[in-house]
């Protein structure tokens, strides 16, 4: 379970980091017809939130999450700064897990 917890908390990161991009790109095109950032980032953050799912749904498979919970914890990219707290959840929940098995 450890080793698929280091790429979730770095994706996790990742994700909240340039999702506040976007939503910055998001504010300059509608609120002062700037449409060059969001149209470089949208694509980004799109791919990088794939990845973000992918590592999701491997440390789920190994901690054998509910299905129900990883979704919740996927839906954690998609809301400004929720990622980091999420991270931040996952990491004790996983770490409570590891030590109670040991």
């Amino acid at each position: 379970m450890e080793s698929a917890l280091k790429p979730f908390r770095v994706m996790a990161y990742i994700v909240g980091v340039t999702l506040l991009i976007f939503c910055v790109g998001i504010v300059l095109r509608y609120g002062f017809q700037i449409p060059q950032m969001s149209k470089v980032i949208a694509p980004i953050h799109g791919f990088l939130y794939m990845l973000y799912l992918v590592t999701v749904l491997n440390l789920g498979m190994k901690a054998r999450w509910t299905w129900q919970y990883m979704i919740g914890i996927m839906l954690g990219g998609t809301v400004p700064f929720l990622s980091f707290f999420i991270e931040r959840k996952v990491e004790r929940r996983v770490h409570a897990a590891t030590a109670g098995a040991a």
